[in-house]
């Protein structure tokens, strides 16, 4: 970029223009965005997010992501955080390469803040989950040398006055997941937990303890997703999406819904005990 002899900012900031940030930076500095394909050569180190669930309860969704990243075989980190708000009624979790979906994560948070202070009003869920499609398509180049993006978004519908959850592939497509989802190296398992666990018009309550009891069900079964770390106090990144806006799970509450699921878990496997 040339810079302006009179200490002046550049036209694309002066002149009206688009209300999506994205669009903005594609115009001024295309540099600047995500989705830049890499030179020949196979891409070692990067960090890999696993699993999120998103499910639907009775006034809104819950999201959680285990903590664990992986680096191959190794793991990585124990305490990296794959749940985000997008804006205040609005949550998207992360999995794939990790810094490239934590980059995207923050570019969405400010497409959507751009588009609130250009607009003066929030964008609709739908438009909300558009944006995000389209800047994972974006990204294509990227995926297809085997650094995917794939997040999961939910979030309150004001208007339909409920919650819902997106789910997305790496080409940008846009799907709405009825009940819950689940994205990730342990999804599979994941999801099959959801399925004995969800049931229609659950409470908030009852939403948590399904959403955590699926991520031990899947580091049971997938080495790269982390199970609640007990003596490290280590707990999952849980969030509710309500008519009253984005609110993690504090970890106190956690640690009481782990210790539940463990004292069912101890009764029920073979060896644990009598169940009555």
């Amino acid at each position: 970029m040339t810079p302006d002899t009179h200490g002046r900012l550049p036209a694309s900031f002066t002149v009206p223009g688009t209300s999506s940030f994205w669009e903005f930076l594609a115009a001024h500095d295309p540099s600047l965005l995500p989705g830049r394909t890499l030179p020949p050569g196979e891409v070692t180190g990067a960090l890999h997010g696993t699993t999120i669930v998103a499910l639907a309860f009775d006034g809104g969704i819950v999201m959680a992501g285990d903590r664990r990243a992986t680096a191959g075989p190794t793991i990585a980190s124990h305490h990296i955080e794959k749940v985000f708000p997008a804006d205040e009624y609005s949550a998207v979790g992360i999995a794939g390469t990790a810094g490239l979906a934590i980059e995207l994560v923050r570019l969405f948070q400010l497409e959507l803040e751009h588009y609130e202070k250009i607009e003066g009003t929030l964008l609709s869920l739908d438009g909300k989950a558009n944006r995000l499609a389209t800047m994972i398509r974006g990204s294509l180049g990227l995926a297809m040398q085997g650094l995917a993006v794939v997040p999961v978004f939910g979030g309150y519908d004001l208007d339909r006055k409920a919650g819902r959850i997106f789910s997305y592939d790496v080409t940008g497509g846009r799907y709405e997941e009825t009940d819950f989802h689940a994205v990730g190296s342990g999804s599979a398992f994941a999801r099959g937990s959801l399925k004995k666990l969800w049931w229609p018009g659950m409470s908030a309550e009852d939403a948590v303890k399904a959403a955590v009891h699926a991520l031990v069900d899947a580091a049971d079964d997938d080495s790269a997703t982390g199970g609640p770390d007990t003596t490290r106090r280590i707990w999952p990144v849980v969030a509710t999406v309500t008519g009253a806006g984005y609110l993690r799970v504090p970890d106190a509450r956690l640690a009481g819904t782990v210790a539940e699921i463990e004292a069912m878990r101890r009764v029920t496997e073979p060896g644990g005990g009598d169940p009555r």
